[in-house]
């Protein structure tokens, strides 16, 4: 099957030593590319030129190569994004005209509406992946009163238009059901993980004699949860926190967000077990979630459990708030528990809880292992993602 991947918003480069990109939306792309590509399909990503002095072509795996489409400018922002839509668009409908593929696949909403302008008189299926609803993220106040009104009134056209329709999570399917999008043409393919690389096997950071709580968050955006976590573990006082995230640790000084969050520990009597890790890359993320008694989550939104899978995976029990993402992943008094946060003595309650009984910790650790790999292995994720592809081609 020849697999055409868009990824307006992305623009994904090969490593010099040929691994995946560090982080981010890049690297989630390239992991699937190339798992795509090892069940025997040929894949091209058509991703954005960002400015860079990029080839028009390059490899990024073996049966994935990535063609940098547009006028080369390095804003990713959604209005640029929409106002780049026919620049974007044109190339993929020019090359597509010459070599057909079986399947397109766009990634977020601007390349949707270029996928369906590209192949609209090719005759070929459009599968859509929008991450992230517009009205979910205005609904957590992730977009401001008034803005977003584009994308909000184009995403469910979309929606309505592609031949199938792939969901984050059994919210995000909610979500689109709400917006008019029949169920028959949404599939549930959750994010997925590197499981050779997220495992208990490995080293792990150093401890310090106390139990060890792990939080990965953005100190800005995720403040009032991580304001929440501080509260609770003033009435846990056996336990430590590390919180990773934010700026690079030399430059934490400087950020506002840390500075508060410092000010309110002194105020809690947190002084020796408060850590702040900062911006962790990729491989140094899995040695400190293994060094974890219980990884904890409590934010009220997130687009993915990404992180919480990959703890679970280094055989880290999880503690979550009740969001979709987190209820798909953790199954509650199995792999971990999930919680309302708040009142934050309730919170500290239930982990203490958790934390006095290692043995059942140990039997969480291990069921945890278990469905990390069992269900969010990229082998599995690009299964899934193949059998909706089929579904639309039948279609």
């Amino acid at each position: 099957m020849k697999i055409a991947l868009v990824a307006q918003h992305s623009t994904p480069v090969p490593a010099a030593d040929g691994t995946t990109p560090a982080v981010g939306d890049d690297a989630q792309l390239v992991e699937m590319s190339r798992h795509l590509a090892g069940q025997g399909h040929q894949v091209t990503v058509y991703a954005r030129r960002d400015g860079r002095s990029l080839p028009e072509r390059a490899k990024l795996a073996p049966g994935v190569s990535v063609e940098y489409v547009g006028p080369a400018d390095s804003s990713g922002d959604d209005s640029h994004l929409v106002k780049q839509i026919g620049a974007f668009s044109a190339p993929l409908h020019a090359a597509w005209g010459k070599d057909r593929p079986d399947v397109v696949h766009a990634v977020r909403w601007t390349s949707g509406l270029a996928a369906l302008s590209a192949a609209r008189d090719l005759q070929v299926p459009v599968v859509q992946s929008f991450d992230q609803l517009g009205v979910t993220e205005r609904r957590h106040g992730l977009i401001p009163a008034g803005a977003g009104t584009e994308r909000i009134r184009l995403e469910p056209a979309i929606g309505r238009t592609v031949s199938a329709v792939v969901a984050a999570s059994s919210d995000e399917e909610a979500d689109l059901t709400q917006l008019g999008i029949p169920r028959r043409a949404i599939r549930v393919v959750p994010v997925g993980i590197d499981t050779d690389e997220f495992t208990p096997e490995g080293p792990a950071c150093e401890r310090n004699g106390r139990q060890r709580l792990v939080t990965v968050a953005d100190l800005a955006a995720e403040q009032d949860a991580l304001i929440t976590l501080l509260h609770a573990l003033a009435k846990i006082p056996a336990a430590e926190l590390v919180i990773a995230g934010g700026p690079a640790h030399e430059d934490l000084r400087g950020d506002l967000s840390y500075r508060r969050l410092i000010k309110l520990s002194d105020t809690l009597g947190l002084h020796g077990r408060l850590f702040f890790a900062g911006h962790l890359g990729r491989t140094a993320l899995p040695p400190l979630l293994r060094s974890a008694d219980l990884m904890v989550t409590i934010n009220q939104h997130e687009a993915t459990a990404l992180t919480s899978i990959q703890a679970m995976a280094c055989g880290t029990p999880v503690v979550a708030s009740a969001n979709g993402v987190h209820t798909d992943a953790v199954v509650d008094g199995t792999t971990g528990i999930i919680v309302e946060p708040r009142p934050p003595a309730l919170l500290a309650q239930k982990i203490r809880a958790l934390l006095a009984h290692p043995m059942q910790l140990e039997a969480f650790s291990v069921a945890a292992t278990d469905r990390a790999r069992s269900r969010y292995s990229w082998d599995r994720i690009a299964h899934e993602t193949l059998a909706v592809y089929d579904t639309a081609l039948a279609a």
